[in-house]
C-alpha cells in the first residue's frame, strides 16, 4: 500500500500518517530535511522534537534528502515527513532559489525519479506526508512561487504512484 497524506500546515497530517503505520512492527522514519548538523532556529527545532517523541521507540529514523535510497534501505513499512522539506533542501543543495531553474530542475527531477521508482518498488507500506501549497494567494517572492509551482508537481507525481492520498483538514481526514 502507497498512500499520500496531504494538508494544509499544523492541519494534523503527520500525526495521521504515523498513526496509519502504529500496529507495522517495524517502520523506517525518513526525515527528509535539512542534515542533522545544521543550526534550527527553536520554533523548528522545537516542532522536529515533538514530531520525535511521538513516534514509537521501535521506529528507525534515517534524517537524508536522498529518498531513493532511503527507501530502498529499508525494512517494512516508510514514513516521509515531509515531501516540502525534501523539496527545500533539494533546492538549497543545488543553489537554485536565485538560479534559472532550467539549469538545476533536471537534477531535481532526476531524484524525484529515483525517489518514485523507490517507492513503486518497496514491497512494504509507504507513506508519504506533503504540504498542501495550491489553495492559498501567489506568492509575492520568486523563491515561494518556485516552491509553491515544484511542489505541486512533486504531489502530483507522487499521488500517481499511491493507491490512495488523504487530505488532512483541521485533524478530519477526506478521501481523495
Amino acid at each position: 500500500m502507497k498512500v499520500l497524506v496531504t494538508g494544509g500546515v499544523r492541519s494534523g497530517k503527520s500525526f495521521h500518517a504515523e498513526s496509519l503505520l502504529i500496529a507495522e512492527p517495524q517502520v523506517t522514519y525518513v526525515a527528509p530535511g535539512p542534515e542533522p548538523d545544521v543550526d534550527l532556529d527553536p520554533e523548528w527545532a522545537a516542532r522536529i522534537a515533538v514530531h520525535r517523541e511521538r513516534r514509537p521507540a521501535h521506529w528507525t529514523t534515517v534524517e537524508t534528502a536522498d529518498l531513493g535510497a532511503a527507501i530502498r534501505a529499508a525494512e517494512g513499512a516508510v514514513l516521509i515527513d515531509c515531501l516540502g522539506t525534501w523539496l527545500t533542501s533539494t533546492i538549497d543543495e543545488l543553489d537554485g532559489w536565485e538560479a534559472v531553474r532550467e539549469d538545476w530542475e533536471p537534477v531535481l527531477f532526476g531524484r524525484l525519479d529515483d525517489a518514485l521508482s523507490a517507492i513503486a518498488e518497496h514491497r512494504g507500506t509507504v507513506v508519504a506526508v506533503t504540504n498542501e501549497v495550491g489553495m492559498s494567494v501567489v506568492p509575492e517572492h520568486r523563491s515561494g512561487r518556485v516552491f509553491r509551482d515544484l511542489l505541486g508537481t512533486v504531489n502530483q507525481r507522487v499521488a500517481e504512484e499511491c493507491d490512495d492520498v488523504l487530505l488532512v483538514v483541521a485533524g478530519r481526514v477526506l478521501r481523495l
